[in-house]
Protein backbone atom coordinates (compact mmCIF):
# COMPACT_ATOMS: atom_id res chain seq x y z
CA UNK A 1 0.00 0.00 0.00
CA UNK A 2 1.12 3.64 -0.99
CA UNK A 3 1.96 6.00 1.90
CA UNK A 4 1.65 9.71 1.59
CA UNK A 5 1.94 12.63 3.90
CA UNK A 6 4.81 11.40 6.04
CA UNK A 7 5.15 14.64 7.19
CA UNK A 8 2.36 14.42 9.03
CA UNK A 9 3.65 12.64 11.73
CA UNK A 10 1.47 10.01 11.55
CA UNK A 11 3.54 6.76 11.91
CA UNK A 12 5.08 8.65 14.94
CA UNK A 13 1.52 7.78 16.65
CA UNK A 14 -0.09 4.65 18.17
CA UNK A 15 -3.88 3.87 16.50
CA UNK A 16 -6.44 2.30 19.39
CA UNK A 17 -8.73 -0.54 18.70
CA UNK A 18 -11.52 2.03 17.93
CA UNK A 19 -9.14 3.22 14.83
CA UNK A 20 -8.10 6.77 16.94
CA UNK A 21 -4.81 8.22 17.46
CA UNK A 22 -3.24 7.79 20.43
CA UNK A 23 -0.66 10.23 21.79
CA UNK A 24 3.61 9.10 22.11
CA UNK A 25 5.86 10.82 23.20
CA UNK A 26 7.66 10.93 20.14
CA UNK A 27 4.58 12.70 18.67
CA UNK A 28 4.75 15.45 21.58
CA UNK A 29 8.78 15.93 20.91
CA UNK A 30 8.20 16.96 17.61
CA UNK A 31 6.66 20.42 18.83
CA UNK A 32 9.42 21.01 21.49
CA UNK A 33 11.76 20.28 18.27
CA UNK A 34 10.21 23.59 16.81
CA UNK A 35 12.21 26.24 15.54
CA UNK A 36 9.91 28.77 17.93
CA UNK A 37 11.03 26.63 20.74
CA UNK A 38 14.20 25.93 20.21
CA UNK A 39 16.36 28.23 22.82
CA UNK A 40 18.69 30.43 21.33
CA UNK A 41 21.91 31.02 22.35
CA UNK A 42 21.45 33.69 24.41
CA UNK A 43 18.28 31.86 26.60
CA UNK A 44 18.30 31.85 30.16
CA UNK A 45 19.28 29.03 32.23
CA UNK A 46 15.84 27.83 33.03
CA UNK A 47 14.34 28.25 29.31
CA UNK A 48 17.03 25.71 28.31
CA UNK A 49 17.00 23.27 31.53
CA UNK A 50 13.14 23.24 30.77
CA UNK A 51 14.05 22.51 27.28
CA UNK A 52 16.56 19.95 27.74
CA UNK A 53 13.75 18.38 30.47
CA UNK A 54 10.97 18.34 28.29
CA UNK A 55 12.68 16.59 25.74
CA UNK A 56 14.36 13.49 27.91
CA UNK A 57 10.73 13.35 29.57
CA UNK A 58 7.78 14.88 27.25
CA UNK A 59 5.16 14.94 29.80
CA UNK A 60 6.84 16.11 32.46
CA UNK A 61 4.11 18.65 34.11
CA UNK A 62 4.93 22.67 33.69
CA UNK A 63 3.69 24.66 36.35
CA UNK A 64 2.66 28.49 35.39
CA UNK A 65 5.69 29.19 37.95
CA UNK A 66 8.17 27.16 35.87
CA UNK A 67 7.19 29.35 32.92
CA UNK A 68 7.06 32.29 34.52
CA UNK A 69 10.74 32.03 35.42
CA UNK A 70 11.56 32.22 31.68
CA UNK A 71 13.69 35.65 31.44
CA UNK A 72 12.68 36.42 27.52
CA UNK A 73 8.75 37.59 26.75
CA UNK A 74 8.47 35.76 23.70
CA UNK A 75 9.88 32.91 25.39
CA UNK A 76 6.90 32.77 27.77
CA UNK A 77 4.24 33.13 25.33
CA UNK A 78 5.37 30.38 23.54
CA UNK A 79 6.27 27.91 26.16
CA UNK A 80 2.75 28.50 27.67
CA UNK A 81 0.94 28.11 24.44
CA UNK A 82 2.59 25.13 23.97
CA UNK A 83 2.30 23.28 26.98
CA UNK A 84 -1.61 24.46 26.82
CA UNK A 85 -1.87 22.84 23.93
CA UNK A 86 0.27 19.92 24.81
CA UNK A 87 -1.53 19.25 28.11
CA UNK A 88 -4.82 19.75 26.09
CA UNK A 89 -3.67 16.43 24.06
CA UNK A 90 -2.67 14.37 26.97
CA UNK A 91 -6.24 15.27 28.81
CA UNK A 92 -7.91 13.34 25.47
CA UNK A 93 -7.47 9.56 24.76
CA UNK A 94 -7.60 9.91 21.03
CA UNK A 95 -6.17 13.31 18.95
CA UNK A 96 -9.42 13.26 17.55
CA UNK A 97 -10.75 13.61 20.83
CA UNK A 98 -8.95 16.60 21.53
CA UNK A 99 -9.73 18.28 18.04
CA UNK A 100 -13.30 17.87 18.67
CA UNK A 101 -13.16 19.01 22.20
CA UNK A 102 -11.77 22.70 20.49
CA UNK A 103 -14.36 22.58 17.35
CA UNK A 104 -16.88 22.79 19.95
CA UNK A 105 -15.61 24.61 22.22
CA UNK A 106 -13.37 27.06 20.11
CA UNK A 107 -9.75 27.13 19.66
CA UNK A 108 -8.49 30.33 22.02
CA UNK A 109 -4.99 31.22 21.66
CA UNK A 110 -4.38 27.61 19.91
CA UNK A 111 -2.17 28.92 16.91
CA UNK A 112 -3.63 28.13 14.03
CA UNK A 113 -0.53 26.17 13.03
CA UNK A 114 -1.19 23.73 15.59
CA UNK A 115 -5.04 22.95 14.38
CA UNK A 116 -4.21 22.07 10.91
CA UNK A 117 -1.64 20.02 11.60
CA UNK A 118 -3.94 18.34 13.86
CA UNK A 119 -6.59 17.99 11.12
CA UNK A 120 -3.32 17.02 8.67
CA UNK A 121 -2.19 13.57 10.82
CA UNK A 122 -6.39 12.89 11.53
CA UNK A 123 -7.08 13.04 8.20
CA UNK A 124 -4.23 10.84 7.43
CA UNK A 125 -5.76 8.62 9.90
CA UNK A 126 -8.84 8.90 8.18
CA UNK A 127 -7.90 8.37 4.81
CA UNK A 128 -5.80 5.80 4.90
CA UNK A 129 -6.59 2.57 2.81
CA UNK A 130 -7.65 5.57 -0.27
CA UNK A 131 -6.24 4.56 -3.41
CA UNK A 132 -6.75 7.40 -5.53
CA UNK A 133 -4.69 9.99 -5.09
CA UNK A 134 -7.21 12.73 -6.20
CA UNK A 135 -9.12 12.55 -3.50
CA UNK A 136 -5.98 13.27 -1.00
CA UNK A 137 -5.30 15.95 -2.89
CA UNK A 138 -8.57 17.37 -2.53
CA UNK A 139 -8.28 16.65 0.82
CA UNK A 140 -5.48 19.06 1.16
CA UNK A 141 -8.11 21.58 0.80
CA UNK A 142 -8.51 20.95 4.64
CA UNK A 143 -5.53 22.10 6.13
CA UNK A 144 -3.31 24.14 3.50
CA UNK A 145 -4.57 27.35 2.18
CA UNK A 146 -5.22 27.33 -1.71
CA UNK A 147 -4.88 29.85 -4.16
CA UNK A 148 -7.72 30.20 -6.69
CA UNK A 149 -6.89 30.43 -10.61
CA UNK A 150 -9.30 30.80 -13.74
CA UNK A 151 -7.86 29.33 -16.75
CA UNK A 152 -9.76 28.84 -19.46
CA UNK A 153 -12.87 28.40 -18.11
CA UNK A 154 -11.96 25.74 -15.77
CA UNK A 155 -11.33 27.23 -11.81
CA UNK A 156 -7.92 25.96 -10.98
CA UNK A 157 -6.69 25.89 -7.01
CA UNK A 158 -3.14 25.09 -5.51
CA UNK A 159 -1.24 25.75 -2.66
CA UNK A 160 -0.46 28.98 -1.63
CA UNK A 161 2.79 28.40 -0.33
CA UNK A 162 3.88 26.28 -2.74
CA UNK A 163 3.31 28.56 -5.80
CA UNK A 164 4.08 32.04 -3.16
CA UNK A 165 8.04 30.74 -2.81
CA UNK A 166 7.16 31.21 0.87
CA UNK A 167 7.75 27.34 1.75
CA UNK A 168 11.74 27.96 1.91
CA UNK A 169 11.44 27.98 5.61
CA UNK A 170 9.78 24.36 6.61
CA UNK A 171 7.07 23.90 9.32
CA UNK A 172 7.87 21.59 10.56
CA UNK A 173 11.52 19.47 11.48
CA UNK A 174 9.68 16.39 9.50
CA UNK A 175 9.68 18.49 6.60
CA UNK A 176 13.16 19.28 7.05
CA UNK A 177 14.29 15.92 7.18
CA UNK A 178 12.39 15.03 3.84
CA UNK A 179 14.46 17.50 2.12
CA UNK A 180 11.71 19.23 0.54
CA UNK A 181 12.60 21.25 -2.34
CA UNK A 182 12.04 24.96 -1.78
CA UNK A 183 10.75 25.14 -5.07
CA UNK A 184 8.91 22.82 -7.03
CA UNK A 185 6.69 22.13 -10.69
CA UNK A 186 2.79 22.59 -9.88
CA UNK A 187 0.92 19.89 -12.28
CA UNK A 188 -2.80 19.79 -12.41
CA UNK A 189 -3.32 16.58 -11.22
CA UNK A 190 -5.27 14.05 -13.38
CA UNK A 191 -6.01 10.60 -14.73
CA UNK A 192 -2.50 10.39 -16.24
CA UNK A 193 0.15 11.51 -13.48
CA UNK A 194 -2.20 11.19 -10.51
CA UNK A 195 0.17 8.31 -9.58
CA UNK A 196 2.88 10.72 -8.92
CA UNK A 197 1.26 11.84 -6.34
CA UNK A 198 2.94 9.46 -4.02
CA UNK A 199 5.99 10.21 -4.16
CA UNK A 200 5.30 14.05 -4.05
CA UNK A 201 2.66 13.98 -1.60
CA UNK A 202 4.50 16.55 1.15
CA UNK A 203 5.31 18.64 -1.11
CA UNK A 204 2.12 19.72 -1.69
CA UNK A 205 2.88 21.29 -5.50
CA UNK A 206 -0.10 19.37 -6.82
CA UNK A 207 -3.27 21.59 -8.21
CA UNK A 208 -6.69 20.86 -8.61
CA UNK A 209 -9.08 21.68 -11.02
CA UNK A 210 -12.24 22.49 -8.99
CA UNK A 211 -14.82 23.55 -12.20
CA UNK A 212 -17.94 22.58 -11.13
CA UNK A 213 -19.50 19.21 -12.82
CA UNK A 214 -15.97 17.84 -12.61
CA UNK A 215 -14.10 14.80 -10.51
CA UNK A 216 -12.23 17.70 -8.39
CA UNK A 217 -15.61 18.25 -6.36
CA UNK A 218 -16.37 14.80 -6.05
CA UNK A 219 -13.42 14.18 -4.53
CA UNK A 220 -14.02 16.59 -2.53
CA UNK A 221 -16.96 15.29 -1.51
CA UNK A 222 -15.61 11.69 -0.54
CA UNK A 223 -13.01 13.79 1.85
CA UNK A 224 -16.02 14.95 3.93
CA UNK A 225 -17.75 12.05 3.99
CA UNK A 226 -14.49 10.28 5.51
CA UNK A 227 -14.12 13.30 7.42
CA UNK A 228 -17.51 12.73 9.21
CA UNK A 229 -17.82 9.20 9.64
CA UNK A 230 -14.11 9.17 11.29
CA UNK A 231 -14.83 11.96 13.62
CA UNK A 232 -18.66 11.41 14.31
CA UNK A 233 -19.25 8.12 13.64
CA UNK A 234 -22.12 9.26 11.18
CA UNK A 235 -22.58 8.20 7.75
CA UNK A 236 -23.47 10.58 5.20
CA UNK A 237 -23.53 10.75 1.27
CA UNK A 238 -22.44 13.94 -0.29
CA UNK A 239 -23.26 15.12 -3.89
CA UNK A 240 -21.67 17.75 -5.59
CA UNK A 241 -24.00 20.31 -7.27
CA UNK A 242 -23.23 22.52 -10.42
CA UNK A 243 -26.14 25.47 -8.97
CA UNK A 244 -28.44 25.71 -6.21
CA UNK A 245 -31.92 26.21 -7.98
CA UNK A 246 -35.65 25.72 -6.75
CA UNK A 247 -34.01 23.94 -3.36
CA UNK A 248 -35.64 24.11 0.21
CA UNK A 249 -32.58 26.15 2.14
CA UNK A 250 -33.67 24.59 5.56
CA UNK A 251 -29.93 24.09 6.76
CA UNK A 252 -26.58 24.76 5.53
CA UNK A 253 -22.99 24.20 6.18
CA UNK A 254 -20.52 27.25 5.20
CA UNK A 255 -17.35 25.35 4.79
CA UNK A 256 -15.34 28.44 5.54
CA UNK A 257 -16.06 32.29 6.46
CA UNK A 258 -17.20 33.92 3.78
CA UNK A 259 -19.49 30.71 2.15
CA UNK A 260 -20.87 30.94 5.94
CA UNK A 261 -21.81 34.90 4.81
CA UNK A 262 -22.68 34.04 1.68
CA UNK A 263 -25.27 31.10 2.85
CA UNK A 264 -26.81 33.38 5.73
CA UNK A 265 -27.49 35.98 3.12
CA UNK A 266 -29.08 33.18 1.03
CA UNK A 267 -31.05 32.07 4.33
CA UNK A 268 -32.38 35.98 4.82
CA UNK A 269 -33.30 35.96 0.73
CA UNK A 270 -30.75 38.83 0.05
CA UNK A 271 -30.11 40.12 -2.97
CA UNK A 272 -26.82 38.46 -3.72
CA UNK A 273 -24.67 39.85 -6.48
CA UNK A 274 -23.11 38.59 -9.40
CA UNK A 275 -19.86 39.33 -8.07
CA UNK A 276 -20.32 37.50 -5.01
CA UNK A 277 -21.92 34.81 -6.33
CA UNK A 278 -19.07 34.20 -8.48
CA UNK A 279 -16.77 33.43 -5.39
CA UNK A 280 -18.81 30.34 -4.63
CA UNK A 281 -16.55 27.28 -5.59
CA UNK A 282 -18.53 24.49 -4.30
CA UNK A 283 -22.04 23.79 -3.93
CA UNK A 284 -22.97 19.87 -2.13
CA UNK A 285 -26.03 18.14 -0.88
CA UNK A 286 -25.93 15.95 1.99
CA UNK A 287 -28.61 13.15 2.95
CA UNK A 288 -27.72 11.35 6.43
CA UNK A 289 -28.01 7.37 5.92
CA UNK A 290 -30.00 7.44 9.14
CA UNK A 291 -32.44 10.61 8.89
CA UNK A 292 -33.54 9.90 12.30
CA UNK A 293 -30.93 11.15 13.90
CA UNK A 294 -31.86 14.81 12.97
CA UNK A 295 -33.01 18.01 14.03
CA UNK A 296 -36.83 16.69 14.25
CA UNK A 297 -37.85 19.95 12.39
CA UNK A 298 -35.70 19.60 8.77
CA UNK A 299 -35.58 15.46 9.26
CA UNK A 300 -35.11 14.09 5.77
CA UNK A 301 -34.54 17.15 4.38
CA UNK A 302 -31.00 17.52 2.35
CA UNK A 303 -28.51 19.90 4.15
CA UNK A 304 -26.76 21.88 1.40
CA UNK A 305 -22.76 22.68 1.76
CA UNK A 306 -20.98 25.92 0.58
CA UNK A 307 -17.37 26.43 -0.57
CA UNK A 308 -16.57 30.35 -1.35
CA UNK A 309 -13.18 31.83 -2.14
CA UNK A 310 -12.17 35.39 -0.87
CA UNK A 311 -11.92 38.16 -2.56
CA UNK A 312 -8.32 37.65 -2.83
CA UNK A 313 -9.29 34.47 -4.39
CA UNK A 314 -7.28 32.49 -1.60
CA UNK A 315 -9.52 29.73 0.31
CA UNK A 316 -9.35 28.55 3.84
CA UNK A 317 -11.20 25.74 4.51
CA UNK A 318 -12.78 25.61 7.98
CA UNK A 319 -13.39 21.39 8.70
CA UNK A 320 -14.72 22.03 12.09
CA UNK A 321 -17.78 23.52 10.52
CA UNK A 322 -18.33 19.64 9.45
CA UNK A 323 -18.60 18.82 13.05
CA UNK A 324 -20.36 21.58 14.73
CA UNK A 325 -22.86 22.52 12.04
CA UNK A 326 -25.12 19.46 11.20
CA UNK A 327 -28.33 19.43 11.94
CA UNK A 328 -27.95 16.09 14.15
CA UNK A 329 -29.75 15.82 17.57
CA UNK A 330 -27.69 15.88 20.73
CA UNK A 331 -24.27 16.26 18.27
CA UNK A 332 -22.59 17.67 21.37
CA UNK A 333 -23.03 13.77 22.84
CA UNK A 334 -21.38 12.07 19.80
CA UNK A 335 -17.37 11.11 20.36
Amino acid sequence: MNDFWISSGHHLLDRGPDGGLHVTDEFIKLYFARPELLPPPEACAVERTLHAALLAEPRMPVSASDIAAIADADARENWKLMIAFRDHLLHHSTLEGAFRDLARNGFGPVPPLFINQLVHVILRNALDGIDDPRVLRAAELFFRTQRVTLHNGSLIVADEETIGGVNTAPVTPLVSMLGIPPEAEIDIINEDNAAGYWARSDQFDMALDLTAGREGLNALGKVMQCWISHLLGIEVDIESLSELRNVNLAWYVGLDADATKIGDMLWHGEDIDEATMGRVVGLFRLTFADPSIMVERIRGEPVYLILAMTRDKTIRMKPQNLLTGLPVQHLEAVS
